[in-house]
């Protein structure tokens, strides 16, 4: 090797060399921001099941429905049988069940929330005092059910109150009145839509063949995530009340009014038997005594409201989890805005800009996912947001002007930082405008790279300049 040759300057890569480099590195942290996902995804399992544990013996999410009349009755049931080779037609007499619902039904609920936190998960419960007031009548039209209202032995009646979580019910004992008489309340034999939990009483409904009987009750239970109504009367009218101010109205039926403000919330239902879909009276055979046909169902914290009910979510306002991994998604866009900053510095103003230190500076970036995570659960996500982008930003600065050889470059990149991260918090709090938001950025970031690039030769290799 002569002389020239060894002083001679190594030879660059050519711009387009240079890109494809930085996006291979932008692809290869896909790994990295993959597993914060992950471990979002973790953090948030854990935070539920923390929940879970802080609500155990409280009382899960609560569906309230009836009451139901149930009144045993006598029916013929013909079947043929086949003995010495002939058909037998036998008629017995068998026993069954008239379900009524109340013509009217007027209910009101008083929900108390109540924080409680273990560590740094925080779960919302309540209290909820629940009363109201059922007329129930027999239908004048009774025969078209092919039931006779002789066979009826009213005598043997049931009022059948439907709640999911009846472990749940405390303070003082449920009462169930009619005309003023106080019924004993006995264990389980609830309606089908709480899958049987709840609770009945024996009622001796000989009354209704003079005409219509009021029933009064009233019961306090305890919940958690949500509380729910599902309507079997008539003409049902609902009102809830609460003090927590950030209810979700979900489920078949919303409210006819609402009211919400810092004070609390409350609103009223109105359904009718026919936005039910439904009769007022249905048949079929007969449980056992004080029972129910219907498996036993305690519904999930996470169970999506039915087309049946009308159901409220006392919400926390922020979901960090949520917020966290939403933010994530946006990791590409930093990590593509920087290395698109560090790669202009590096093919027009001159700064070599080596692929390790591509790597390094992407490393801070995602780095600033997993501080925000970890900070967010215990300061909350805007303190986390503030802290974690400070740190990151002033990281990735201080590493710039060594990369880039001036501090005036640096403060470029910490600028572009700081505009991103902005950004992103706003990003995070319009989501109605998010993708608008992100398209109109996307669009000027790559009018300013093909403003910038316009003259560039792509293909064009440039001898470095001697250290």
């Amino acid at each position: 090797m002569n002389d020239d040759q060894a002083t001679q300057p190594p030879v660059e890569r050519t711009p387009g060399r240079k890109l494809a480099f930085a996006i291979l590195i932008a692809v290869l942290l896909a790994v990295p921001l993959f597993t914060i996902w992950l471990l979002i995804y973790d953090r948030q399992s854990q935070s539920e099941t923390a929940r879970a544990s802080i609500a155990e013996g409280w009382g899960g999410p609560q569906m309230v429905s009836g009451p139901l009349l149930v009144i045993p009755y006598q029916a013929e049931s013909t079947e043929t049988v086949t003995e010495n080779g002939q058909s037998v037609t036998r008629v017995r007499r068998v026993w069954r069940q008239l379900s009524l619902a109340p013509e009217s039904a007027t209910l009101e609920t008083d929900v108390r929330p109540e924080r409680r936190r273990r560590s740094i998960y925080e779960v919302v419960l309540f209290e909820a005092s629940h009363k109201g007031q059922a007329r129930f009548a027999l239908p004048p039209d009774l025969a078209r059910f092919g039931v006779s209202p002789a066979d009826l032995a009213l005598d043997r009646a049931e009022l059948r109150f439907g709640l999911t979580d009846s472990r749940a019910l405390f303070g003082p004992p449920p009462r169930v009145t009619v005309a003023g008489r106080a019924l004993r309340l006995q264990p389980g034999g609830g309606t089908p839509a709480t899958g049987g939990n709840g609770f009945f009483a024996w009622f001796d409904a000989t009354s209704l063949a003079g005409g219509p009987a009021t029933v009064d009750f009233q019961y306090a239970f305890r919940g958690n995530g949500w509380l729910s109504l599902q309507p079997d009367a008539g003409d049902t009218s609902w009102k809830i009340r609460s003090p927590w101010p950030h209810p979700s109205f979900q489920g078949g039926f919303l409210p006819v009014t609402r009211r919400i403000d810092a004070a609390g919330f409350s609103a009223e239902y109105r359904v009718g038997n026919l936005a039910l879909g439904r009769s007022l009276v249905t048949t079929g055979e007969e449980p056992t005594a004080g029972g129910s046909a219907q498996p036993n169902r305690v519904s999930g914290l996470f169970d999506a409201p039915g087309d049946y009910e009308a159901r409220v979510d006392l919400v926390q306002p922020v979901d960090l989890y949520s917020r966290v991994s939403r933010a994530a998604k946006y990791g590409f866009l930093f990590i593509g805005f920087t290395f698109l900053a560090l790669l202009l510095f590096d093919v027009i103003g001159g700064a070599r800009v080596s692929a390790v230190e591509y790597l390094l500076v992407g490393a801070g970036l995602v780095l600033f996912f997993v501080l925000l995570l970890a900070l967010a659960e215990i300061l909350g996500f805007t303190a986390a947001y503030v802290i974690a982008s400070a740190a990151i930003i002033g990281l990735d600065t201080a590493y710039s002007a060594a990369v880039l050889g001036s501090w005036r470059r640096a403060t470029l990149i910490g600028a572009l930082l700081a505009a991103l991260y902005v950004v992103l918090f706003i990003l995070l709090n319009l989501e109605a405008f998010a993708l608008l938001i992100g398209a109109l950025l996307l669009f000027a970031a790559l009018a300013a790279v093909m403003y910038l690039t316009r003259n560039l030769d792509w293909a064009r290799v440039r001898s470095a300049r001697p250290a």
